[in-house]
């Protein structure tokens, strides 16, 4: 005859086996999810206050035990992830709403121009976004060195024009509108399809040093 007690202990070891045969099945199906690329509709961030990379000086010394953070300030790399965040919050496997793809949001038009046509590849290649960045920059610096050597320092609309300004708002709006906003003096205007400004870019990264990228016509990526 079976006791209360050995009825319980039978309930909860039947209990027992279906929830952990359910946890199995679940972690089975889980694992052959596929990775699906995220889809933003607004991507870009709007911060209320100058983007800041300001790291411990050089050489400055760290209190033992802690980490020592590399120091980016207004060099090329900061440049880069201020860009990066701006953009994409630094997030390479994403898409927007108008299908502007990875940590730089690149479109398809500014891939082909330094050699990329495989989207996919591009989007699953950090180090292969990273130099296609650097590719774009060297090819808008060519493009636009007559406007960096004749805008650089001077006052458009109360912002001072910079050699990095000019080329975030290149890789905003592309070399074209920066072109006719410069020459305009402020007049003609760009925005994309969210409302960023070719204006509000030369203002956001002005002051960095951009130098590290020599100007080439013909930047294209090598794989």
């Amino acid at each position: 005859m079976v006791t209360g007690l050995e009825k319980l202990y039978l309930m909860r070891k039947t209990c027992s086996f279906f929830i952990g045969s359910a946890l199995l099945v679940g972690g089975v199906v889980s694992g052959f999810k596929k990775y699906e690329i995220s889809l933003l509709e607004q991507y870009k961030i709007v911060p209320t206050t100058d983007l800041s990379y300001e790291f411990p000086l050089v050489g400055e010394a760290q209190e033992e035990g802690k980490l020592a953070i590399p120091y980016v300030g207004k060099t090329y790399m900061g440049f880069k992830q201020a860009l990066g965040v701006r953009e994409s919050y630094g997030l390479y496997k994403i898409v927007n709403s108008f299908g502007y793809m990875g940590k730089y949001q690149f479109g398809k038009s500014a891939l082909k121009s330094i050699g990329i046509t495989d989207t996919k590849m591009f989007l699953d290649d950090p180090v292969l976004q990273e130099k296609a960045f650097d590719a774009l920059v060297a090819k808008n610096k060519w493009i636009l060195r007559k406007e960096i050597e004749r805008f650089e320092g001077k006052k458009i609309n109360g912002i001072t024009v910079t050699e990095s300004g000019i080329i975030a708002a290149a890789h905003l709006g592309g070399a074209g509108s920066v072109k006719r906003f410069l020459r305009s003096g402020g007049a003609d205007g760009f925005s994309d399809g969210y409302g960023t400004s070719v204006r509000s870019y030369l203002k956001a990264f002005s002051g960095y040093d951009v130098s590290d990228v020599y100007a080439d016509k013909n930047a294209v990526v090598t794989l």
